[in-house]
């Protein structure tokens, strides 16, 4: 085999078609967020392409969060354009991190890097509705995330909020999407790390009183400290929970 040979570009999969040309189409406004996409005849008519490949790039569309598939007739059915990138990053670092491509470790040290960030850049006097409606939501789940007999699981879900919502102060979307799909990639891992209920108690303990200073720190705009006592709480539990 030559090297033209081995290095000659494969064509492209028919599929990618139509990637391309709904991703022409929105950037152009032809297609926005709420629009239903043309059904999968007349998307496959269009672009001389078989249904089934049609298939593949709405599955892939519906793999990336881009699009919200459903049955049946009306506006809502078929594939309707949504826009969630969270659920597109994380499937794929989730998957990194399963084949140990990606480590939990440097998943972790992105999320400190990302929410001490987020901390320091917070403008609460920038959107003050936003950032009135976050620090109350963020106190609400700390007095959830106090309840006794919460199980893990919940706690883990609230405590998944509680952050990505700190995180939103920033005003930076791609920061809060990012913080989501790390969250979301390594859930698995956080869930599991700690298989002792006893143990998980003493490190729920400690959570909840480093998540009241951080929001503390935050609720009195105090980012350079809040960034500090994230960076400690982050690296606390990592550590910890590596002990069981």
């Amino acid at each position: 085999m030559t090297s033209k040979a081995r290095t000659s570009p494969q064509p492209a999969r028919a599929y990618e078609t139509v990637l391309k040309s709904i991703e022409a189409d929105l950037r152009s406004g032809k297609i926005k967020i709420g629009d239903q996409l043309p059904g999968e005849r007349l998307l496959a008519e269009t672009h001389g392409i078989s249904r089934a490949s049609v298939r593949d790039a709405i599955r892939i569309l519906d793999a990336m969060g881009m699009v919200r598939t459903s049955t049946g007739s009306g506006p809502n059915s078929g594939a309707v354009v949504i826009s969630n990138p969270a659920v597109g990053l994380s499937a794929t670092l989730r998957l990194h991190v399963a084949s140990r491509q990606l480590s939990v470790a440097d998943i972790v040290e992105s999320r400190i890097l990302l929410e001490t960030w987020a901390a320091q850049s917070a403008d609460l006097a920038g959107n003050p509705e936003h950032s009135q409606a976050v620090i109350r939501r963020t106190g609400e789940l700390l007095e959830a995330m106090d309840e006794p007999g919460l199980d893990r699981e919940e706690f883990h879900d609230l405590d998944a909020e509680f952050h990505v919502l700190l995180s939103s102060l920033a005003g930076n979307a791609v920061i809060e999407a990012m913080m989501e799909s790390l969250r979301l990639s390594i859930s698995d891992y956080v869930s599991e790390s700690v298989a002792s209920d006893a143990a998980w108690q003493k490190i729920a303990t400690v959570l909840r009183s480093q998540h009241h200073a951080i929001h503390q720190a935050v609720k009195g705009g105090d980012g350079p400290l809040a960034a500090h006592l994230l960076r400690e709480h982050i690296q606390w539990f990592y550590t910890e929970s590596r002990q069981y």
